[in-house]
């Protein structure tokens, strides 16, 4: 398994792209099923975003000072990902609201995920180098042990506001 933090996250964000269009393919009526594919979706998130803004973004934000506008909007970016996630938690899957947040929810992270791995990834890449991309990388393995897994738990929310603001 590689440890390269650019590698990991795009594993993640393959999964997340799985979750979500297996949610976009559940036919009308299959209620239970999308409640269970959000809760996988809820987690998934929660656990990445967790791993990014703990570790991945801080690094960057400190190794690559002029990547600091990115830093800052992809927190921001999870920030909006992060209140959607918490309020379809406390949803109900008959919820007459439930599919459409859950649709801006996957347009929201789609974006993001597009433009990490087209515009960010490619500079973080080049400004970082393979051995700090490893070292940055084993740290999220470690944080990912023990990250929130799901938006309502203590302090995953929480985490994540104070990361953006340290």
């Amino acid at each position: 398994m590689s440890t390269d933090a650019i590698v990991l996250l795009k594993e993640d964000h393959k999964e997340i792209r799985k979750l979500f269009k297996a949610f976009q393919d559940v036919g009308e009526g299959a209620t239970k099923r999308k409640g269970e594919l959000v809760e996988q979706i809820l987690e998934a998130l929660t656990v990445h975003t967790y791993i990014e803004n703990e570790c991945m973004y801080p690094a960057t934000r400190e190794l690559l000072p002029d990547l600091e506008d990115d830093v800052l909007e992809s927190y921001e970016e999870h920030h909006v990902a992060d209140v959607l996630c918490a309020e379809l938690a406390a949803m109900s899957p008959d919820d007459e609201r439930f599919d459409a947040k859950v649709t801006v929810l996957i347009e929201n992270v789609t974006h993001h995920i597009e433009e990490e791995e087209d515009e960010w990834f490619p500079k973080v890449r080049e400004g970082l180098g393979r051995k700090k991309l490893q070292e940055i990388g084993e740290r999220m393995i470690e944080l990912r042990k023990n990250a929130p897994r799901k938006p309502s738990e203590p302090g995953a929310l929480r985490k994540a506001v104070h990361a953006m603001t340290a």
